[in-house]
């Protein structure tokens, strides 16, 4: 199983080596990918040392799977002539999310809906990952009407850059910005562009994605994007209006039971979830489960995951570890 990382050298395409390695995946050889300005560094992998190479040299190579990591422009230049080699792509940009000819996909969810043909396959973004994992098992007992979700998320959902900022800031430094604001002790409410309708691009993707993965337009979605000078996770508020109501307990007992899942609900003795316990593990995690008291059939939840792994690098292996175990790739 040849397998290549494309954008390699990049903060999550350095955790999908992570992941591959931990889970075991079965590489058989390794072909990390980056830009020109990258070719001929080493990447360590297993114990191996594996040259890096670019995207034509990578094609011609002939993987039969390439997680793809390094950003929208690269992908859709590349990803149709990989996809035209016979290789299947697992893409993490925005670049195919909502192409209504490509799948987008979170295992735990919608893992079923991939064929064989499916040579292109959209990664959803990390704060949608995490929320639908969450809701599926509530949506198919109670039928979700609405969400309202607020995000809290990591510099580290910007990249490097961003993580350099924060630590240039807390040590006093001068040094190159990713966002137009100061991050450390500061809440910036603004992630991605701002469109046509006020909200931010990464607002929209939330709205849109939770529908597509979910596959129900029925469903109405609306979310307020924020970042925060944390690491490790991306943290949510989460308030949904069901159409049946429900009990507390059989909430988190359905949670408790979802794949990928671990509720962290014990307010009494101040248990919940937060990004530095969620650092480095590929489950989602909940908390703070409780009725909205304001509104009929109306639950309250709070979701962290580490946005670099079961929101990018471990959702996109998980895709390919189910592509291998059906055969369809």
């Amino acid at each position: 199983m040849k397998i290549a990382v494309v954008g390699a050298t990049g903060l999550v395409g350095s955790e999908m080596l992570k992941v591959l390695a931990e889970r075991n995946f079965p590489v058989t050889e390794l072909i990390p990918v980056a830009s020109e300005k990258s070719k001929g560094k080493e990447i360590e992998f297993k114990g191996k040392k594996y040259k890096v190479v670019t995207p034509d040299e990578a094609i011609d190579l002939k993987p039969q799977i390439a997680l793809f990591s390094a950003g929208g422009g690269t992908s859709t230049a590349y990803a149709p002539q990989f996809a035209a080699a016979g290789i299947t792509v697992i893409d993490n940009s925005s670049a195919w999310r909502m192409d209504p000819t490509k799948k987008l996909v979170v295992p735990e969810v919608n893992a079923h809906v991939l064929a064989s043909d499916d040579k292109i396959i959209a990664n959803p973004n990390c704060s949608t990952i995490q929320m639908v994992v969450v809701l599926k098992p509530l949506h198919e007992k109670y039928k979700i009407k609405r969400v309202v979700v607020s995000t809290y998320q990591s510099v580290t959902g910007t990249g490097v850059k961003a993580v350099q900022q924060l630590n240039d800031e807390r040590a006093g430094k001068d040094g190159e910005k990713a966002y137009p604001y100061q991050i450390d002790l500061n809440v910036i409410p603004q992630i991605d562009v701002f469109q046509d309708n006020g909200y931010t691009k990464e607002e929209m993707k939330m709205i849109k994605e939770t529908n597509k993965i979910m596959g129900d337009d029925n469903i109405r979605v609306t979310a307020t994007t924020v970042r925060i000078p944390v690491m490790g996770g991306h943290s949510e508020s989460v308030n949904i209006e069901f159409e049946n109501d429900f009990d507390l307990n059989e909430v988190r007992d359905l949670l408790a039971k979802q794949t990928g899942v671990i509720v962290v609900d014990d307010p009494a003795n101040l248990k919940y979830p937060m990004p530095k316990d969620a650092h480095g593990k590929d489950e989602v995690f909940v908390g703070r489960i409780r009725r909205d008291e304001s509104q009929e059939k109306t639950l309250n939840l709070w979701i962290v995951a580490d946005n670099l792994r079961k929101g990018a690098a471990t959702n996109a292996v998980q895709i390919a570890e189910y592509l291998v175990k059906q055969g369809l790739a």
